[in-house]
């Protein structure tokens, strides 16, 4: 295993998006992982990772989504991932794209548990992005999208 083949960058928006991920921490055990989300006092729930704040958008705010573009495409020239793994929102699908087709990343979107009748708009846009789709509700997965269980 080369040393790249071991680095994850890990990407959430604040509140559940980012409790999912942290949640998810026992799988990146020997793994070197880079943790990413919006609020900068979230770095001291994993003291002992690299942390980088990113801002947020929505699709109504182009100057906001160019800013995050900017900030992902520097955090993954920082940290040249092998895995990208995101619980979402708009700053995990903007890294989970750059990295993709940028990076050669392979990428794992995880929507959130909050979305019980269909996939968030984030998710299904991943469909382009992401090797892999996992949703937390057995009635939503299909071909496209599998369901391994909740994180919550």
């Amino acid at each position: 295993m080369t040393k790249r083949s071991k680095r994850i960058l890990a990407v959430a928006s604040g509140g559940g998006h980012w409790v999912q991920l942290l949640r998810l921490r026992p799988a990146f055990e020997g793994f070197e992982v880079t943790y990413v989300s919006r609020d900068p006092s979230s770095s001291q729930d994993v003291p002992d990772a690299r942390y980088f704040t990113i801002g947020d958008a929505s699709r109504s705010q182009k100057l906001a989504f160019l800013v995050v573009i900017l900030q992902a495409f520097w955090i993954l020239l920082r940290t040249r991932p092998a895995i990208i793994i995101t619980t979402g929102a708009a700053p995990g699908l903007v890294t989970l794209a750059l990295g993709k087709t940028l990076f050669g990343a392979k990428t794992i979107w995880i929507d959130s548990i909050a979305n019980v009748e269909k996939l968030s708009g984030s998710g299904g846009l991943a469909a382009k992005f992401a090797d892999l789709r996992l949703t937390q509700w057995p009635d939503l997965a299909d071909d496209s999208v599998e369901h391994w269980g909740a994180v919550l």
